[in-house]
Parts: structure tokens; sequence; C-alpha cells
């Protein structure tokens, strides 16, 4: 059985819109995965402290290992969380879906919107992290991807299609986290 966490967007409608991305990534795992899907805070300004309790409340309900997929600015939560909270579950691997790199360009700086100095480093030990990105992304630009490619030692880079929902079609995200899982269930033997 693979536990799966999916954080979604920002924005009014984000949590409806981003169900769908569920949906579509459900169609690629198996009967025995399941998916937690929190409703994160609907709150604008640089004020992130309750999506990091949810994210918090969401990791500590899981049972491990736990695959961690994260959407827009649920990727950008979820790997300031992780890079900035203590993690008791074993978080098998985030998979970041068309994340804004704060500082990315001017449409993505703004107070609040930040990561700790080299928190590419501060991530969990040895947890794999992969990148999606669309170059049709409309919303979040594609070189933010390379962005965090460039500050995540290691990370997996993936070129996507379907825009910034990657027209709900997460097979690649599907096929990295069962790759991983086999790859793991493998090791532990």
């Amino acid at each position: 059985m693979t536990t799966i966490i999916f954080l979604h967007g920002a924005g009014a409608g984000a949590y409806d819109e981003d169900a769908r991305m569920v949906a579509g990534l459900a169609r690629h795992l198996g009967d025995d995965d399941t998916i937690d899907y929190p409703r994160l805070p609907e709150e604008d300004g640089g004020d992130d402290q309750a999506w990091h309790r949810v994210i918090g409340h969401a990791l500590e309900r899981a049972h491990a290992p736990v695959y961690l997929v994260a959407h827009s600015a649920g990727g950008y939560v979820a790997v300031k969380h992780l890079a900035t909270h203590p993690v008791a579950v074993d978080v098998a691997g985030l998979f970041l879906i068309a994340a804004p790199f704060p500082g990315g360009d001017p449409d993505w700086t703004f107070p609040g919107f930040e990561l700790p100095e080299g928190f590419g480093r501060a991530l969990p030990a040895g947890m794999p992290v992969y990148l999606y990105a669309a170059e049709d992304d409309e919303v979040v630009p594609f070189a933010h991807r390379d962005l965090y490619a460039a500050a995540i030692p290691g990370a997996v880079v993936r070129t996507v299609t379907g825009g910034h929902q990657l027209g709900d079609d997460l097979a690649a995200v599907a096929a990295d986290i069962r790759a991983l899982a086999e790859s793991r269930s493998r090791l532990a033997r």
C-alpha cells in the first residue's frame, strides 16, 4: 500500500480545480494506494503558518512511507515545510508540480514568499525529489523548475505537457511514485 499526500495550489477555487489532478493521479495508481487530499487555507498574503499546520497534521496522521505530491504554491510550501519543520514520518519522496520559485522573476517576488538560505540541503537526508514542469504553463514560468533543480542536489527533472494543471494527467508522476515504491520494496527485502 502506498500513502500519498497531495497538496493543492493557492487561490480561490484551487482545491476544487486540483481535485481533477488528484483524480488523474489516482487513475494511474493501484487500488491499494491511498491519497490524502487535505484542504489548505485560502489565505492571501505572506503568512503560510496555517498551511504548515495543515501539512504537519497530514504528515502526522499518515502511514509511512509517505509520497508527498504538491502542486504550484502547495509545492513551494511543501519544500519550505520539509526544510524548516521536523518530520517524524518517513517521506519517501517529494514530487513538485509547477512549483513557483520565490524570486524566480518579478511576478514571483513579494514579501513573505521566500525559502530559507540553503533550503535544498535542509530537506530530509536521502529523500528523492522530482520536479515537473510544462513549457506551456501559463501560470508559473518553466524556468522555475530549473531554479529548484539548481538548489536541490540530485533532484530528478521532468518536462511534461498540459499547462499548469498538466491536463489533469499525472501519469508521469504516478510512474515515478510506482518506480520509487518498487525500488524501496526491493531494498527492504
